[in-house]
Parts: C-alpha cells; structure tokens; sequence
C-alpha cells in the first residue's frame, strides 16, 4: 500500500482498510470497520463509521456523516453495513446511514452519485449508479432509486417508494407514491407530470425511443379501463420496445406503495 495522505489531526482507528492514494484531511474520523477504497478522499471535519464500504475515488466534503447507526427506534446495534460505490461525490453536510436487521441489513448506493449538501440516505436505501440527490432531499427508509434519477432540492421520499431510472422529482416535492421511469413528478403530494424527457435528449435516447415512450404514456394514464387492464393493452402493442417494458416490468413488480398517476385531467407527456 502506498502511504495514504493523513493529516495530524484526523483520527484513523486500529483495523481501519485504506486503499492506495487515501487522502484523509484535517479533522476527519475514520471508524475501525471502515474500508476506503483506492484514491478515496475525506476533505475534512468528515466522519466515516460502521460496517461501511466506500469504492475508489469517492470524495467526501466537511460534515459529513457517513455510515452511523440508523435513525430507527427498533435499532439495537445489530451489525449492518453501509456499501456506497466508485467515483461518487458526497457533499457538505449529506448524512447516510446503515441499514437495519428488519429491512435488508444493508444500504447501498452504486457508482457515480453525486449528493449535495445536507441531502440524507436513510436505512436499508437501495440507490443506483449515476443519481443526483439536490439539496436538503430526504429519501426515508427502504426507498429504491433507479439509474439516471435526479432528484429537486428539498424533496422529500416517502418510506418504501420506488423511483424509476431516468425519472425526474422537482424540487420541494413530497412523494408518497412510485415513480415510474422515464418519469417526471411534481408538488406536494406529487403527481406524474409527464416524462422526462429533458433528461432522455441529454442521456442520448433516440426520437424513436422518446415517441414510443410518450405514446405508451398517453395510453397507460389513458380514462378508460384500469390500470392493470392498460398495462397489459399497451404491452401487446410495444411488443417489441424495451424501453417501455421497462415501465411496464415496473408497474407489474409493485411495491409498498401505489403508482404516482397524473392529475385530473392527466397532464400530456412533456
């Protein structure tokens, strides 16, 4: 191992894993469980604790807490983890911590996150790769986070909801309900505003993919029939499409929570 940068005043404890390139600044505390991973770097005044993994090149900004013990009244110090991926950016002030023995033991994030300041990943999260959390957003216990989701500063996620890839929360938007992916949701409580599709150009998604996807929208939040009896309409006529089966793979696979639908009347797919 190369010599990982510590400086003086940071407190590393016996048993702690540091890949090579470390860089821990002044101030920080590292717990002894910890393992930071090739070219990690803490800032300063950042505190890294618990059964927690971070992959290589992750950058962690002052005051942040990361990996400390659940905010969960039924928590007793049950051994859990805390696995958070490569090349991710964490923010002044974000707090994530580890999971909890009655959700999945674990909270994980993928590769390629940026979190901003004061943002929060509650227990037993399950967060993709290439997710932004804007500021002060609140994700509660046992959320899902799909790839490519953006989440407005000041939101707030509802324990046990499902965001789909691609999906879009404004900012300040208090979601009760399952966003499907390539979906937009806005207000307080959120409604499925249209599709994403500012976010699909940027992502490089085709005409043809961004049209299928909005006719398959149209027909899924349609008035007539249920929503069961739309999803298996619309999967007879995108046979073929991926992208909108995976709206529909979404839909069938439910969860805790209903799906977000758009107002009355429903708002056209952006």
């Amino acid at each position: 191992m190369n010599g990982p940068g510590i400086h003086p005043s940071a407190i590393v404890e016996d048993g702690a894993k540091l890949g090579d390139g470390v860089t821990i600044g002044p101030f920080c505390t590292v717990g002894p469980e910890v393992e930071l991973g090739d070219g990690c770097e803490l800032i300063s005044h950042a505190v890294v604790t618990g059964r927690t993994t971070i992959g290589a090149r992750t950058r962690i900004f002052p005051f942040a807490s990361i990996g400390h013990a659940p905010q969960d009244l039924r928590y007793k110090g049950e051994p859990t983890t805390l696995t958070i991926g490569q090349d991710c950016i964490i923010r002044e002030g974000v707090t994530v911590n580890c999971g909890t023995p009655h959700g999945t033991g674990t909270t994980t994030i993928g590769d390629r996150c940026f979190f901003l300041t004061q943002s929060h990943v509650a227990h037993d999260c399950r967060v993709g790769s290439n997710v932004v959390l804007t500021n002060n957003v609140m994700l509660a216990g046992h959320c899902r986070i799909g790839d490519f989701a953006i989440i407005g500063g000041g939101a707030g996620i509802h324990q046990f909801v499902r965001i789909g890839p691609h999906a879009f929360i404004g900012g300040l938007s208090g979601v009760e309900n399952d966003v499907i992916p390539y979906g937009m949701a806005l207000g307080n409580r959120a409604y499925l505003a249209g599709l994403n599709i500012v976010g699909l150009r940027r992502r490089g998604f085709s005409r043809e993919q961004i049209h299928d996807l909005r006719r398959a929208y149209r027909l899924l939040f349609a008035d007539e029939g249920t929503l069961a009896e739309r999803v298996e309409d619309v999967a007879e006529e995108f046979a073929r499409h991926p992208t909108v089966h995976e709206i529909l793979d979404f839909i069938r696979g439910g969860g805790d929570r209903a799906v977000c639908t758009p107002r009355d009347p429903p708002v056209r797919a952006w």
